[in-house]
């Protein structure tokens, strides 16, 4: 399963925020889209979630185009940078929400013995009943990424999953969410500032500046290279 992106182009107010940005993402492909605050990344990121239209371009997953398609039919998983998680909903119904409310949906059984799949994968077995308020900042990452693998989406996108994170969290969890990306066997995208943290998960990294991808290779190619002075509009 592959996703492309062609000439993406995309506005607001006036100011244009990507300028004909084009990536592609294999089965199983990590992707790091890595650029400085305002470079475009996030905007790309919800255009290809289906949360904000391009004014030109063409989505395509597995040669369909899906540019019109509404979010909730693109059947991608979203991390979203706050986890977004539900307050009043334990973490088994947080992983199983997704399922629970998917049209031809499985059955409470088989949602049941998913979110226990889940669980297990994040290594949270025991924490099915506890509230979101009731973990620690790495466990709620853990718990969105599972709630974004149960729908066993066709990508996963990544909106700076570890930004709200101390340093050593956020190293530790790295290989963590490396592992269940590997597991479920789906293409991602992360939108990141780390440089590091680029290196350390993706197989290709798309630098971005000034909504542009000016890089796009892989770690070891991109090396230490400077991502360039900060740029103005976007994110």
């Amino acid at each position: 399963m592959s996703f492309e992106a062609h000439d993406i182009h995309k506005s607001y107010e006036g100011t244009e925020v990507l300028k004909g940005v084009s990536l592609s993402v294999g089965k199983g492909e990590f992707i790091a889209l890595l650029g400085p605050s305002g470079s475009g990344k996030t905007t790309l990121l919800n255009i290809i979630a289906g949360l904000a239209h391009a004014d030109r371009g063409r989505l395509e997953f597995d040669g369909e185009d899906i540019t019109r398609l509404p979010s909730g039919a693109r059947h991608f998983g979203m991390v979203f940078q706050n986890y977004a998680l539900f307050r009043h909903l334990t973490v088994a119904q947080n992983v199983g929400f997704g399922l629970k409310v998917m049209k031809n949906g499985p059955g409470r059984a088989e949602i049941a013995r998913r979110v226990e799949e889940l669980l297990e994968m994040i290594e949270l077995p025991g924490l099915a009943h506890r509230y979101p308020a009731q973990l620690s900042g790495g466990q709620r990452q853990r718990v969105a990424m599972a709630r974004a693998l149960a729908i066993r989406p066709r990508l996963l996108l990544m909106d700076e999953p570890f930004s709200a994170l101390d340093a050593q969290v956020r190293v530790s969890l790295r290989s963590s969410v490396r592992d269940l990306q590997r597991k479920a066997g789906v293409g991602a995208i992360m939108v990141t500032h780390d440089q590091s943290e680029a290196r350390a998960l993706a197989d290709r990294i798309a630098v971005m500046d000034h909504g542009r991808i000016v890089k796009f290779d892989t770690p070891e190619a991109i090396g230490d290279q400077p991502l360039g002075e900060p740029a103005v509009a976007g994110s």
